[in-house]
Parts: C-alpha cells; structure tokens; sequence
C-alpha cells in the first residue's frame, strides 16, 4: 500500500463522514435556512473530498478531468441550489400574514 492510497482513504473515510454529517443535519435541524446550510456547506466539501480520493487512487488526466467537471459542476449547482432555496424560503416566510404559525418556532415577531 502506497502513501497516496493511504491520503485516498483519508479523504474517502473523510469526505463520507462529512456526507454523513449532512445527512443527519438535514434531519435534525427544524427550519428551512437551518436545513439549507448543513444540506449544502459539509457535504461540497464530502463530495470534493470524494473526488479527490478517486483521483488520489488511480492520478492520470484521463481521471483528472471527467473529475473535475464533476467537482466544478457539484459547486456551482450547490451555491444556486441554495439561493433558490432560500429566497423561496423567505418569499414564503414575508408573505405569510401574522399569527398563521408559518414562522418558525422560536420567532417571538408572531404572537
């Protein structure tokens, strides 16, 4: 076993860790913002961790570049994925009138 399988596990073991992660803050938290934020922020980096195992694990350009634009896309799809999220999230939240329980829970502005 060579030093770059062993950095290639690291990352694996890693990047699935941080998927993990994701997974289970998309479970527990409660509001919307909340769920975007542990949805998009550890599993990029999950993911780009992943793909750089599989690089780490077999390094030639016929690897690298389909790798690449497999990262590149996963960052820029994420980054808009989460605007769109959010300001439905919040076009949602602004139009609802007071008093319907659409806020979240803990928001002291509906009572």
């Amino acid at each position: 076993m060579s030093a770059l399988d062993v950095v290639a596990a690291a990352c694996l073991l890693l990047g699935a860790g941080l998927a993990l992660a994701a997974g289970i803050g998309l479970v527990r938290f409660r509001t919307t913002l909340d769920r975007m934020h542990a949805g998009t922020k550890p599993q990029v980096l999950g993911v780009l961790l992943v793909l750089l195992a599989m690089w780490l694990h077999r390094p030639t350009w016929a690897t690298a570049g389909p790798l690449l634009l497999a990262g590149i896309s996963q960052v820029i799809t994420v980054a808009v994925a989460a605007y769109m999220v959010a300001r439905a999230s919040y076009a949602r939240e602004s139009s609802a009138p007071p008093g319907d329980g659409s806020a979240p829970p803990g928001d002291s502005s509906v009572d």
